[in-house]
């Protein structure tokens, strides 16, 4: 199979049967052969009835239907899991990511050797002080964190290598974070396409405020996931290490200059009396404490089983 397309969605009654229309007149004009992989993320409205009822028109379609709603992350997880095209697209339900793309980022895949394409929404048609503004800030960040030079890392429409998205582990928030987790994963080959970026046709945008919060502290962990996820005592045991150095050398001047000044005959104060000896026991005891994390961390290091299971209430096909 040439191209499988990975469309997770909530609450876009209004738009799949467009959206669904449009990639088959693409697949159709360009011969290949394909899947439409929808993933209901727990929607309120009719939007799985409209699956199957565009399942039963075009076979090539199929759907999952999540129980409740678990976020995008979830649903491409699911999606990536399910999926057997030799080239994988991603893109958003609401018509904003044209299905007019999808020939040219095949091809970059297929031809030039790319490992991902990333979309870049070059010129957008979004509010510029609730989302153009943050996602410049944020794309800013995330290429000085990651060293990886993309525009517009958030882009839903983006294409991948079966292999990647089979390598690769999306949970919790992570879908922003794709290309990140794909270089970690050793696929080093990310390139970037211009594509046009269409004004929302139906319904309401799906992400709030609330991800100026979450998207900086994602990044933080994919990060962390990334580089120590496999040895944990790397980070927290050199930390700790170095916090407990820094208070036991202190403790120690502190000691070594009572002993001096006995020597000479000078009593002076306590060496607890000294506001510096707390400092200095505390920086031990958070040292040790930081250390015996690392360690732990070891032991439990991606030992939950939990973490990507999801319910799903249904699904089109077996």
């Amino acid at each position: 199979m040439d191209i499988s397309v990975v469309v997770p969605l909530f609450n876009e009654e209004e738009s799949l049967p467009e959206l669904a229309a449009w990639i088959k007149r693409v697949m159709d004009e360009n011969q290949f052969s394909y899947e439409i992989m929808m993933i209901d993320d727990g929607s309120r409205d009719d939007s799985w009835k409209v699956i199957q009822k565009l399942q039963q028109e075009n076979p090539l379609i199929k759907g999952i239907k999540f129980r409740r709603n678990y976020g995008k992350s979830a649903a491409l997880y699911c999606g990536f899991e399910a999926v057997q095209g030799d080239v994988v697209i991603t893109m958003d339900a609401d018509l904003q990511d044209s299905p007019d793309e999808i020939p040219e980022l095949y091809r970059m895949i297929q031809k030039d050797g790319y490992d991902l394409v990333s979309g870049w929404k070059k010129k957008r048609h979004d509010p510029v002080l609730t989302k153009n503004l943050p996602s410049k800030l944020y794309n800013w960040t995330v290429r000085r964190m990651s060293g990886i030079k993309l525009h517009d890392m958030n882009c839903g429409l983006k294409a991948y290598r079966k292999n990647v998205i089979k390598s690769i582990e999306v949970y919790g928030e992570m879908h922003r974070y794709i290309p990140v987790l794909a270089k970690w994963a050793g696929y080093k080959k990310i390139g970037e396409k211009v594509v046009v970026h269409a004004e929302r046709k139906y319904g309401v945008t799906k992400f709030g405020l609330e991800r100026f919060v979450r998207g900086p502290l994602d990044l933080l962990s994919v990060m962390f996931i990334s580089r120590f996820v496999k040895r944990p005592m790397h980070f927290f045991g050199v930390l700790g290490a170095i916090i407990f150095i820094i208070g036991f050398l202190s403790a120690g001047y502190l000691g070594v200059q009572k002993l001096i000044l006995l020597s000479r005959g000078i009593t002076g104060h306590l060496v607890t009396d000294s506001p510096y000896f707390y400092i200095a026991l505390t920086s031990m005891i958070i040292g040790a404490q930081f250390f015996m994390g690392g360690f732990l961390g070891e032991l439990v290091s991606r030992s939950s089983s939990e973490r990507n299971k999801y319910q799903i209430e249904e699904r089109t096909f077996e």
